[in-house]
């Protein structure tokens, strides 16, 4: 009898910022579909999810990938927390894009995300000087050279384990601030892009722990003239991508500058050290949206004004939001009435 060797993945209850926790478990038999894949329990005393009294959650599996670190016999599996009774655990955000998605399924919402993240190495940027500051931003976006670049081994690493696990992963590039980095995934459904960024941020982690490196999604991880870190959200409906689509675009800015107060809180723990005015953000109190304006809060792109239909791009989401949240909000406020 062959084994398989399961990474159970799922999403804590930490407060303000959630993190990934996982751990392992050896199948004895081959796994074909979600349906072999048995629910597991943990100590959600441990997890900001339960109390020591009452500590038992349940691991349902939703999504598995081949595992691209132990191999392709091997999985790594997500997984909502739910109570002992089967119900959503109040940290459990997917149970909500699950029931919000299904509703406007058929506005056919699409979504694609830019995860931006800051490599370290102790308490300082990977590659900077232990003491002071590397030279002004200007030359690390897109940079090439060890003087421009730092950590490219741990991001193409992590770009090749994406692919091989089947992640609708769409590229990468070095970002403005030395250090930082950014790779998209998308284009796909809210729940399935929600999904695989999340698997995505494991491998990031899972690898970047093999090279002493720690991957932070923090928004604003240096203080002063540097730029903070998004999960920049590109999102439309399918009356959007089609002929006469930039009408469409403009109801949903409209719509979500009156909800603007009220997404800003799922956006990211934080996000008020970022969206400052400066740096190619707009002011966390202020919305506005403009034709390739990157200080925008919402950033039609040149061509899809150009051709008439398309996307729009929400530059306020900080780079460690919940997606299940982000999704969510977006979804709501635009395919609702």
């Amino acid at each position: 009898m062959g084994h398989t060797i399961a990474e159970y993945i799922w999403v804590d209850g930490g407060q303000p910022t959630k993190k990934l926790r996982s751990k392992t478990k050896v199948l004895r038999h081959d796994v074909n579909n979600l349906e072999d894949i048995p629910d597991w329990s943990f100590d959600g005393s441990s997890t900001y999810q339960a109390t020591g009294k009452d500590s038992d959650c349940v691991l349902r599996p939703v999504y598995h990938i081949q595992d691209p670190i132990r191999g392709k016999a091997h999985i790594l599996v997500l997984c909502e927390v739910l109570l002992a009774d089967g119900s959503p655990h109040i940290s459990n955000t997917r149970a909500e894009l699950r029931t919000v998605a299904a509703r406007y399924e058929s506005q056919g919402s699409l979504f694609g995300i830019e995860q931006e993240y800051t490599l370290l190495k102790g308490n300082r940027p990977l590659g900077w000087p232990d003491n002071g500051f590397p030279a002004p931003q200007g030359g690390y976006y897109c940079g090439i050279g060890a003087d421009e670049v730092f950590g490219r081994p741990i991001v193409e690493e992590h770009m090749q384990a994406c692919l091989f696990a089947g992640i609708s992963f769409e590229g990468i590039n070095s970002e403005v601030m030395p250090s930082q980095w950014e790779f998209q995934v998308g284009t796909l459904d809210p729940l399935s892009v929600s999904d695989q960024l999340w698997m995505s941020r494991w491998l990031l982690y899972r690898i970047a722990e093999k090279y002493g490196v720690y991957a932070t999604l923090y928004p604003k991880p240096v203080k002063g003239d540097w730029n903070g870190a998004g999960a920049h959200t590109n999102f439309s409906t399918k009356l959007m991508r089609e002929e006469g689509g930039l009408n469409y675009i403009q109801f949903a800015i409209e719509k979500l500058e009156k909800k603007h107060t009220e997404m800003i809180k799922v956006y990211g723990a934080h996000n008020e050290e970022r969206l400052t005015g400066l740096h190619e953000t707009c002011h966390i109190g202020e919305f506005r949206y403009g034709v390739s304006d990157r200080g925008a809060s919402i950033r039609v792109p040149a061509h899809v004004a150009a051709e008439g239909k398309g996307y729009l791009e929400d530059r306020r989401p900080a780079a460690n939001m919940d997606p299940y949240e982000v999704c969510t909000a977006i979804v709501k406020t635009v395919c609702g009435e």
